[in-house]
């Protein structure tokens, strides 16, 4: 098996990471503080094609591999984990979405624009009452002469105040729960559609994250994504797809603090020498090199797998899973080895910690991650 990335993943990693040192790195402390969404990232980034790489270039895309995505999003998250976040939910949730479920003409009319970048896209699953149990939603869309009409709240939703398309889960068979939701399209400015409060958060705060309102939204047949009371079934497809992202986009943050945990070992000196050179800390410093490269490789084992068209609901809960509990493990370690500067806003590794948190409940907490990796086991066994 052959790990080396190939010359133009190289040049791909390479070009991104220069955008990230020239106009992410030196801004993220301060999109931090004054915890706004940097809208002036948005058009540099899609004139790399960052948002639309797994689209085929037909629709505007990049027409990339899975595997040159993660490493891309690895390299941003790196750079700020709240723009990594844009990143990872506009691709594959919103666009992703769309692209798994639309038809033809759907596809036509709204994958170019977010491909682009020209609009950023978001994505709403999650409620008030229902996280993990997405048959618990109460959003619901009734029939309405040859449309729908939809009335529910949607929350922690990722360009929530600044996306203009989203899909939205609603529940056209009540009694079915989740496999009775169905996805539709909603455009910003479709009466009774409007972005409700703004979620304040622990940490990601250069993401835009709030609620969305929906009160007697009506939107045509030709709105509905994907077929009738299907929606949970394309939303674990997309989830699939999903955790890997979110398993790279911790990479990325869990790298960055490695990083600056390594650069203050050795410039802070304590009892007459640097306190890299006392063995704990170098103990620390390995285990978070070892967890991080092994997390990249089950990430990047699940991307490789995932161009290969397969399925990979345990490969993609298998990296999200250890992914998380890396960079959580990662972001303490940077923490501990800075000591009580690492517990202060004057060092980056305190804003690493509170982002890196959203890995271990984002797109499945690290319990939903358990409970698919065990049944996967066991309907292997089973078919043994």
């Amino acid at each position: 098996m052959n790990f080396d990335l190939s010359e133009e993943q190289e040049i791909l990693k390479k070009s991104v990471r220069e955008l990230c040192d020239r106009l992410i790195i030196p801004n993220a402390a301060k999109w931090d503080r004054e915890e706004r969404f940097p809208q002036e990232v948005i058009a540099p980034m899609a004139e790399m094609g960052l948002f639309g790489m797994q689209i085929p270039e037909e629709y505007g895309g990049a027409g990339m591999k899975f595997l040159d995505y993660v490493i891309a999003l690895e390299e941003v998250a790196h750079a700020d984990a709240s723009i990594g976040l844009t990143m990872a939910s506009h691709n594959s949730l919103c666009t992703g979405h769309l692209f798994l479920a639309g038809n033809e003409e759907q596809r036509r009319k709204y994958i170019p624009r977010l491909a682009s970048g020209q609009v950023l896209g978001g994505w709403g699953l999650t409620e008030p009452g229902s996280g993990s149990d997405a048959g618990a939603a109460r959003t619901r869309a009734v029939r309405d002469g040859d449309g729908w009409r939809i009335n529910g709240t949607k929350t922690f939703i990722t360009q929530g105040s600044v996306g203009e398309i989203y899909v939205v889960l609603a529940s056209t068979a009540p009694e079915l729960r989740a496999k009775g939701l169905t996805a539709f399209i909603v455009e910003r400015g479709t009466s009774g559609f409007r972005t409700g409060k703004r979620i304040e958060k622990m940490g990601l705060h250069a993401s835009d994250t709030t609620e969305l309102v929906l009160e007697d939204v009506r939107v045509p047949e030709s709105q509905r994504l994907g077929e009738l009371n299907h929606g949970f079934f394309d939303t674990l497809k997309i989830l699939d797809k999903g955790r890997i992202g979110i398993g790279a986009w911790s990479v990325g943050i869990g790298r960055a603090a490695m990083e600056a945990a390594r650069r203050y070992a050795k410039e802070r000196v304590q009892f007459g020498k640097p306190i890299a050179d006392f063995q704990a800390i170098q103990y620390m410093l390995a285990d978070m090199a070892t967890e991080l490269e092994a997390a990249r490789l089950l990430v990047w084992r699940a991307a490789l797998l995932q161009d290969q068209r397969q399925r990979t609901t345990r490969e993609s809960s298998v990296a999200k899973y250890f992914a998380a509990r890396a960079v959580m493990r990662a972001c303490n370690a940077a923490i501990q080895i800075h000591g009580g500067y690492g517990y202060t806003r004057e060092f980056d590794v305190e804003r690493y910690l509170r982002d890196a948190k959203l890995a271990e409940i984002g797109e499945g907490t690290n319990e939903v991650q358990k409970m698919v990796i065990a049944r996967e086991i066991l309907k292997e066994a089973a078919g043994a």
